[in-house]
């Protein structure tokens, strides 16, 4: 029987639906690290601008670039699996704490324009997220807003990506299979070329591509506040044989001195169960995640055990 991932009518939370839709994410969160919003409150009108520049800018400014990087390597050659890179023509944005956006070199106007307001709109959409989370957990509204907060704001940025067609799928990955370090990731993905599965009871599972829908999904850091209640998943993309798939992940991630840690108040609640996670700084636990990325996550909690017993933290910084 095939399992049905996880859809989720967001409108529906301002009606009698209300108590129904939160069960949904409740149920999504603790046991996909998933689910696809519809009905989110962003403009159709704004994410059709967005997709069209995002690839008319990687038709003009970075597809030839891919193509040369690709004959450079031999990739269109390789004859084994290749496991030290990925089949993704990528660049990335900054919005928050301060925004990198006038420093990328090739982007027109318009399309610096357009980019600038969609992130408003997914900022507003991952607190309301995080907000409803706190709900579904029991916890007062904001509370993860303000953990995140750390002493200088959250960071939120996004990486934009393309998956050209790839003639050895079965040797290259689009992206290799990975947790996400962060928070909370909102992802505009192409409607038309799939490609993004998650692991889920030993299985892929493909994230089916949905027009004007956002993929959301937890990162290890809500698996660490939440001390394991909610998972941040295994994912991968799948390299496709026709067609470019477009990619858009925004991460609303904590600050780098935000102070990560189970919650007290999930902990008191489950007295039985004891604090399985670390209390670590975000910024520590991100130059442990950069070079091991591609491993399971499991040895990274446990690093920064290690690291929690030889380090004294203060308390949580907070506004």
């Amino acid at each position: 029987m095939e399992i049905a991932f996880p859809v989720i009518d967001f409108s529906k939370l301002n009606g009698e639906e209300r108590g129904a839709t939160m069960e949904m994410i409740k149920d999504a969160c603790e046991n996909w690290g998933f689910f696809e919003l519809l009905n989110h409150g962003i403009s159709h009108e704004l994410m059709d601008t967005v997709e069209r520049l995002t690839k008319e800018h990687y038709r003009k400014c970075m597809e030839q670039r891919f193509k040369e990087m690709v004959a450079s390597k031999g990739l269109e050659a390789v004859q084994s699996e290749i496991n030290d890179m990925d089949w993704e023509s990528t660049f990335f944005l900054r919005h928050l704490p301060e925004s990198n956006m006038s420093d990328i070199p090739d982007l027109e106007e318009d399309y610096r324009k357009v980019m600038k307001e969609f992130a408003v709109e997914l900022e507003k959409l991952a607190e309301q997220l995080l907000d409803l989370l706190c709900e579904n957990l029991g916890l007062e509204k904001g509370y993860l807003k303000k953990v995140f907060y750390g002493s200088k704001g959250s960071t939120f940025g996004t990486k934009v990506s393309n998956y050209p067609p790839c003639p050895k799928p079965d040797l290259i990955k689009g992206l290799r299979a990975h947790t996400d370090a962060g928070g909370i990731i909102l992802l505009f993905q192409d409607d038309k070329v799939s490609g993004l599965q998650l692991l889920k009871d030993g299985q892929w599972i493909d994230v089916p591509p949905m027009k004007h829908s956002i993929v959301i999904n937890l990162g290890d850091q809500l698996e660490v506040i939440t001390n394991g209640k909610y998972k941040s998943v295994m994912h991968r993309v799948i390299a496709q044989t026709d067609g470019t798939r477009m990619s858009i992940a925004s991460f609303y991630n904590p600050g780098s001195d935000a102070v990560i840690c189970p919650a007290p108040a999930l902990l008191e609640k489950e007295a039985e169960k004891s604090q399985v996670y670390p209390k670590f700084v975000f910024e520590d636990y991100m130059k442990l995640y950069v070079g091991l990325k591609f491993q399971a996550k499991e040895p990274r909690f446990e690093a920064m055990k290690t690291m929690e017993s030889t380090v004294n933290l203060g308390p949580i910084a907070t506004v």
